[in-house]
């Protein structure tokens, strides 16, 4: 196995970071902790503050307020050639008049290292990006994939403490997203770097990263793995951000008759378990119901059907390939569910579904944050 560097593990401090464009908030008091070793995407639509963000760790912004540490070291006012990060942007940035090995060789000719130091370290990082063998060509003669690699390969040569992915993926085909997807995670992994990743894309950021900053409107709106952002998300904007298809948000309210709870709508009622009915009661009532697609259960020529069985008509089936996305009206409600595909179902039939309760989210309608 090709090693760049030694055990050299950097943890990244943001210690409440703010940066203000004029009036613009473009990020507000974020605190998060990136452990040495790890590989942590920030995630968000575009105009979340992510990029924002990972330019201040560049050092290209500097905060209008708050500290970035690399370890216990201050870097809020260093350079950027002072931080020793890598950095690899959507657009390539590779010189169009310089070969495969001077674009990767560029940044250790800046620090005047020794030429046949420079020819190991360049040789070294093209093998283990698995393009040594286009050295020699210049970048108009490579492919997408092959570009992104020249690129990753001038972050990695200069043996990084922290190195920053700006979207890398976004000018690529989906067949080799998926492929460089690995490939990156792979080197990660192998090479034990502090990773950054700033993507839009949460099925790359559910894949790759060990956890994922979610943001909007400049606000970290959670921090954890992967899975507990899909199963437990903390408000309405990762639980509408997260998955595909989405999460069904459907707006309602809790009522109680004889000891027994429901979450009600203009169009349906909803049995809820009495532990559940009970702590949301004591909360709010006013709420938003929140269910996966694949955690509803069509009921199939009344087998399985219960007292908390719902019915609607169906609108349209999307075939997915391996599943079925039907779409289920009721009383202009719109319930999206993910079915197997031996189901056959025609636009205007009715049909009968149950959700798993297991499963369900619900959120205070006022703040947005979960209370199950």
């Amino acid at each position: 196995m090709v090693v760049l560097r030694g055990e050299i593990l950097v943890r990244v401090l943001l210690d409440n970071i703010s940066k203000f464009f004029g009036k613009v908030k473009a990020v507000s008091d974020l605190n998060l902790e990136i452990k040495d070793g790890e590989f942590v995407a920030f995630l968000g639509p575009s105009g979340c503050g992510k990029t924002t963000t990972l330019l201040m760790i560049a050092g290209i912004y500097k905060p209008s307020k708050g500290r970035i540490l690399f370890d216990d070291e201050d870097v809020t006012d260093l350079p950027p050639k002072d931080r020793n990060v890598g950095m690899v942007f959507q657009s390539y940035a590779l010189y169009p008049h310089m070969t495969v090995y001077d674009n990767i060789a560029f940044p250790l000719k800046l620090k005047k290292v020794p030429k046949q130091e420079i020819d190991r370290k360049v040789k070294e990082v093209a093998k283990l990006l698995q393009i040594d063998e286009l050295l020699d060509r210049k970048p108009a003669q490579l492919s997408g994939g092959q570009r992104q690699r020249v690129a990753l390969g001038r972050a990695l040569v200069k043996e990084p403490d922290v190195l920053l992915l700006d979207e890398p993926l976004s000018n690529l085909d989906a067949k080799l997203r998926i492929l460089m997807r690995a490939e990156i995670k792979r080197l990660q992994r192998e090479l034990r770097i502090t990773t950054i990743y700033v993507t839009h894309d949460q099925v790359e950021a559910m894949s790759m990263a060990d956890r994922i900053a979610v943001m909007n409107k400049g606000r970290l709106q959670q921090y954890a793995d992967p899975q507990t952002l899909y199963n437990k998300p903390a408000n309405l904007f990762v639980a509408g951000f997260i998955g595909s298809p989405p999460m069904n948000l459907i707006e309602g309210s809790i009522t109680e008759r004889n000891g027994s709870y429901y979450f009600e709508t203009h169009s349906f009622k909803y049995a809820l378990p009495r532990d559940i009915g009970s702590l949301v009661a004591s909360k709010t009532s006013e709420v938003i119901l929140g269910v996966r697609p694949e955690d509803i259960r069509v009921i199939i020529d009344g087998r399985g059907s219960s007292d908390s069985a719902i019915i609607g008509t169906v609108y349209v089936v999307e075939p997915l390939g391996r599943d079925l996305l039907i779409n289920v009206k009721i009383n202009g409600v719109l319930i999206k569910i993910l079915a197997p595909t031996d189901i056959r179902l025609e636009s205007g039939q009715k049909i009968m579904f149950t959700i798993n309760r297991a499963k369900l989210h619900i959120f205070d309608k006022k703040t947005g944050e979960a209370i199950i």
